[in-house]
């Protein structure tokens, strides 16, 4: 986060009330969504209400022992982000200052209030490599240079986005700091490497556009039939141990996106934990290299202070605009979007703002529309496109899909996995409902699908949801009468219909081959179960008896695809197989 400067302070005003992460002040020269400084440890806060004399502030660390008369001193500046070389394969809190930095300062992984740091090294030195010449003009956004800032990711440097323009007059290669000049525009404009943004503001660009293509994700029931795009939304609500921040995770590591920013918005700190160590050690399938290398952490754990809980999902979206900026695909999974909520609950009602449902400040929909709208494909103001697809997990209190953070999520985002503690407990996971879960970006993605996978995925898939369908429909029945009492037709549905679950919707995030299914692989074994189907319905028809049907070895092998690494032809035997068994039953 951007420090200020001696020279940045304005007058200072004097604390007035401390209610938790609330403090008011007066005699305060400030504007709405300033950074202040408060009390004499210099703790970071927020304006968030001016009225008359007396300022409204939310300070993003504990405010316990400060008292009224401790000056308040204003930075003149919204609450902004560092933007430069070193963000990746980095680690903050909520508010952008790196925990490897604060640690050493501080000497222990328990972190003292007051203690602050900005977002890159400012000292570190980049190689830069420039890709306009002097004579070249530029305009706001446009790349003139480079920087391999890991092994898997150019971070490529702009003309800030509200910059005028001009004629190179001055740019060479070389090493550089972030704040050393790289580019001399004609009307005396210096341009570093090192950017700020306020976090609330949206990045400029020329156009959103339609989503036409999918972030393939590995996972086979979501891929399959709950496909969400590059540039799209989706939310992950289910209750506690339903397997959210598994399924966030396996996005971050498979989804085929350039550059991942993951937001651990209040979650437990054991779970965040598990996240620090982890990915650090994992390799990025596509690359080879380390998964840090294109990701950048957000650790908010739910034991650090409350407001800086509300801020760390704008510091999230601001750079995944950054990098998008530069023409990539970035996923961006908040986990979760729920404590999120709660802390503006928190904050609101301290203010003693007027409650609305379940105690939710009444903006609830507004700020949450606000944050998934700044998802989307876009065309940027440099002439690349880019995508920034925003993944929230909600976490509703007992499972309760009626609460307002869900329902409100709902109303905004496309894609909707919906995970279900009763899966969960009967141990099948990804534990997402079939029949509650829906995407609405499936039409407009059918085409990429019939392109690079077969020309028949809709129809395939199409016939996957309305076995599913009847399924559910049927152990209504069962419950009532046993599925004995059933015409076989029905009975051999239900057949499919397991097989579907178990072979195709259920997937081993802990397997080495299982653990990411790609859309050819997806597609295979949904046919290979369709190829069962229609043959073995040919032989009900020619009055060969369901026991008999159902009883051939080869059916059972469909559980098998999975883990299998030649997996191509495995499926062709096993189709070539079934058929063959079941023809000889008539």
């Amino acid at each position: 986060m951007s420090q200020a400067t001696d020279t940045d302070v304005r007058e200072d005003g004097i604390i007035e009330s401390v209610s938790g992460p609330v403090v008011t002040a007066r005699d305060l020269d400030a504007r709405m969504n300033d950074v202040v400084y408060v009390g004499s440890e210099g703790l970071m806060g927020e304006v968030i209400e001016i009225e008359g004399n007396i300022t409204t502030i939310q300070v993003y660390e504990e405010t316990s022992g400060v008292s009224p008369g401790e000056p308040v001193e204003g930075t003149g500046s919204p609450l902004s982000v560092d933007l430069g070389p070193g963000m990746l394969d980095a680690i903050y809190d909520g508010v952008q200052r790196p925990l490897d930095v604060l640690e050493e300062k501080m000497g222990s992984a328990f972190l003292d209030r007051g203690v602050d740091a900005p977002g890159i090294d400012l000292e570190k030195t980049w190689e830069f490599t420039p890709e306009v010449e002097e004579g070249d003009a530029v305009e706001a956004g446009d790349i003139v240079g480079t920087v391999p800032e890991t092994p898997s990711i150019d971070h490529k440097v702009m003309v800030p986005p509200d910059s005028e323009g001009g004629e190179v007059v001055a740019i060479e290669s070389g090493n550089f700091n972030v704040e050393e000049t790289v580019v001399e525009l004609d009307s005396g404009e210096e341009i570093q490497m090192h950017q700020e943004w306020p976090v609330r503001q949206q990045r400029p660009t020329v156009e959103k556009e339609t989503p036409t293509e999918p972030l393939i994700s590995g996972q086979r029931v979501l891929d399959g039939l709950f496909p969400i795009a590059k540039g799209g939304t989706a939310a992950i609500p289910g209750p506690f141990g339903s397997g959210k921040t598994v399924t966030q995770h396996q996005l971050a590591k498979w989804a085929d996106a350039d550059i991942v920013v993951y937001v651990g918005c209040g979650e437990r700190g054991n779970e965040m934990t598990e996240v620090i160590e982890d990915f650090p050690e994992l390799e990025d399938p596509t690359t080879g290299n380390a998964l840090m290398d294109r990701t950048c952490l957000i650790a908010n754990t739910s034991n650090m202070p409350v407001a800086a809980r509300e801020s760390c999902v704008y510091t999230g979206i601001t750079i995944a605009e950054y990098f998008r900026d530069m023409g990539y695909d970035v996923a961006l999974m908040a986990d979760s979007t729920s404590r999120w909520a709660e802390a503006m609950r928190e904050i609101s009602s301290r203010l003693e703002e007027m409650p609305g449902e379940e105690g939710y400040p009444a903006y609830l929909s507004a700020r949450l529309s606000e944050f998934y709208e700044r998802a989307g494909y876009f065309e940027n103001i440099n002439g690349t496109e880019g995508s920034v697809s925003v993944i929230g997990a909600v976490s509703p209190p007992g499972g309760d899909f009626s609460e307002p953070v869900t329902q409100n999520t709902l109303r905004i985002v496309k894609t909707f996995w919906a995970l279900d503690a009763d899966l969960a407990e009967r141990r099948h996971f990804p534990s997402i409902n079939w029949n509650e879960s829906y995407s609405l970006y499936r039409d407009q993605l059918d085409p990429w699908f019939e392109d690079n996978v077969r020309a028949d995925w809709p129809e395939t898939r199409q016939w996957a949801i309305d076995t599913l369908d009847e399924e559910a429909e049927l152990q209504e029945i069962v419950q009532l009468v046993g599925k004995d009492a059933l015409p076989e037709d029905q009975q051999l549905t239900l057949e499919i219909a397991r097989y579907l679950r178990e072979a195709w919707l259920q997937q081993n995030a802990f397997h080495d081959v299982d653990t990411f299914c790609e859309p050819e692989k997806t597609y295979r074994i949904m046919d290979a179960a369709k190829t069962y189907n229609d043959a073995a319905f040919e032989a009900l028809d020619a009055g060969v008896p369901v026991e008999e049907i159902t009883d051939i070895d080869a059916a059972p092998r469909l559980n098998r695809i999975g883990v299998q690494e030649d997996w191509n032809e495995y499926i062709d035997d096993l189709e070539d197989e079934i058929e063959s068994q079941l023809r000889e039953l008539y």
